[in-house]
């Protein structure tokens, strides 16, 4: 599949053709990231996900971890949210560069 068609399941999938994604979860504090897209799931987590502003083409930087790993504080679109390891796995990104700011 190449860059910017829609998986089933996901919402707005958008990234740069041959672009890897990865699951906001698993990237690093201090870390940025791209959002690509928000895999729909149960109880319309993925929507809710989306409202709370994981649209495509948003960056996103992890400010902090829990000491035992979860939730996590992630800071976007002007504010910080907590998100726990199972909403953020839904989250589909393309890792930046940047680290920091």
């Amino acid at each position: 599949m190449t860059g910017g068609e829609v998986e089933p399941g996901q919402i707005g999938v958008d990234r740069p053709p041959g672009a890897v994604t990865s699951k906001l979860s698993s990237v690093e504090v201090g870390s940025v990231a791209m959002v690509a897209g928000v895999v729909s799931g149960a109880a319309s987590v993925g929507r809710r996900l989306s409202d709370l502003g994981f649209l495509p083409g948003t960056a996103v930087r992890v400010v902090r971890r829990a000491p035992l790993g979860d939730p996590t504080v992630y800071e976007l679109r002007g504010y910080q949210l907590c998100l726990r390891r199972a909403e953020a796995s839904r989250i589909q990104v393309v890792r930046g560069d940047a680290k920091g700011s």
